[in-house]
């Protein structure tokens, strides 16, 4: 190095340097070997120290000239490219980049160290004989699962970065021959335009995502599932994935995406349609049975048959307010019951269950403050709701259970009828990254071209 070039040098890693502190992990450290200077900066919290030191100081140290070592450093495949600005150089080092500086040439190489790199087990969308494991808070590790389960050339991996206080890398994965052109630059546009200040995982970024954010039904599809990934990717769907989160984004979707399990892919075809019959019942049920019971206790008991009126109205014998706020307490209280066994640790909320639903139901039915065909109606409920396989979905039943309730109260029977149409009709006008969102039959590009070909 010329005399003229080290003072340069040094001023410009010091004043990296001088905007990394006083963090404690900022280290600066030097490589001399006689009139040979190699200057290194790096945050030793997310740099792999092993690393580091197998990969630039060792060799420093054992290539004979400079310029060997210039040319070993620079065709290393851990090289990330430069960026123009001291803040974008900064934001590099930050992810675990160490910059090394020989002479006025400057690189980043990628040495960071991942503390979260293993692949975790499925937890909320467990199957009995579909694969255990899911995905890993690692991007280069989801990338990874992607391509051993994926074995095609025409899978895309494009990535990202956030402009937000994370600055955190996501990735966009898709197959060339199956995605419409379209909705990839959809995507990409909506992506590119996120104006937020913060993004920690999928889950944040999918909401920001939504075109209509406060968008009741959800328009993309969070899963841990690698399996489910494939297969959409497989329908010419976009994967989004965040680092740093164990989640993936599936875009676009439609409404019969929320209703089917992986599961679905393991069982003959009639038992998946008999599953799916019962799902959409479930569905159903979950929606409109305390809607349908307050239409028909409150307004027209006579749609039933005489024996099964008159229980209906013995059981409700000494209850002191109507059907509708027996539905609204019975439901509230069904609703506190359940965060309560999602918030609680395992080992308490089992107990929480088995006292709210038990001993409290009985002891609400003894006191007279509800009736017991309404504990049967609210258990059916409850466990209906669980029979969706997807949880954005739930949340969404469970509002729109008491919108129907209000139109139950107000209309009876036709009220029911109206808040039916009125929900086919949101949802008909919805659309999911431009693609209908009550599409029957979705096809990837690659079938499209197939069918108009025929």
């Amino acid at each position: 190095m010329d005399e003229t070039e080290k003072p340069a040098a040094l001023l410009y890693i010091n004043r990296l340097a001088k905007q990394l502190a006083p963090s404690a992990d900022v280290v600066k450290k030097t490589l001399k070997r006689k009139d040979e200077t190699v200057h290194l900066l790096f945050l030793k919290s997310v740099v792999d120290m092993m690393q580091l030191q197998e990969i630039v100081v060792k060799p420093f140290y054992e290539i004979s000239t400079e310029y060997n070592f210039s040319e070993y450093i620079q065709s290393l495949p851990y090289e990330t490219a430069m960026p123009t600005g001291d803040e974008e150089v900064l934001i590099e080092i930050t992810k675990g980049n160490v910059f090394v500086m020989i002479g006025k040439e400057m690189t980043l190489l990628e040495l960071k160290m991942v503390a979260a790199n293993a692949v975790q087990e499925a937890k909320i969308e467990q199957t009995i004989h579909g694969p255990i494991l899911g995905l890993s808070e690692s991007l280069e590790t989801n990338l990874n699962l992607m391509r051993q389960r994926y074995h095609q050339p025409s899978l895309i991996i494009e990535t990202m970065q956030l402009e937000d206080c994370s600055n955190r890398a996501i990735a966009l994965l898709y197959d060339k021959e199956r995605v419409r052109p379209g909705l990839l630059e959809n995507i990409k546009k909506r992506l590119q335009t996120l104006d937020v200040e913060l993004v920690q995982a999928s889950a944040d970024l999918q909401y920001y995502i939504n075109n209509k954010k406060r968008s009741l039904f959800p328009t993309s599809l969070l899963t841990e599932r690698p399996d489910r990934i494939i297969h959409n990717m497989d329908a010419g769907k976009v994967i989004i994935m965040v680092d740093g989160s164990p989640n993936a984004i599936i875009a676009p979707i439609v409404f019969f995406d929320l209703m089917i399990s992986m599961e679905d892919n393991y069982y003959s075809f009639w038992v998946v349609k008999s599953i799916q019959l019962l799902r959409y019942g479930g569905l159903f049920a979950a929606i409109f049975l305390p809607a349908i019971y307050i239409g028909v206790t409150s307004f027209t008991p006579d749609v039933l048959r005489t024996e099964l009126a008159l229980t209906v109205a013995a059981s409700r014998i000494g209850v002191p307010y109507p059907s509708f706020a027996e539905v609204f307490f019975m439901l509230i209280f069904i609703e506190l019951l359940t965060e309560a066994s999602l918030r609680l640790p395992t080992m308490v909320s089992a107990t929480a269950t088995t006292v709210g639903g038990l001993i409290l139901g009985t002891a609400a039915v003894d006191a007279a403050l509800t009736s017991n065909i309404m504990v049967i109606v609210v258990s059916l409920v409850a466990i209906s709701t669980f029979v969706i396989p997807i949880s954005e979905l739930s949340y969404a039943v469970r509002i729109c259970r008491f919108l129907l309730l209000v139109y139950a109260t107000l209309f009876g029977l036709a009220g029911v009828l109206l808040g039916l149409l009125g929900l086919i009709l949101y949802l008909a006008n919805k659309d999911s990254m431009g693609e209908p969102y009550l599409r029957m039959f979705w096809q990837s590009r690659r079938e499209e071209l197939k069918v108009e070909q025929k």
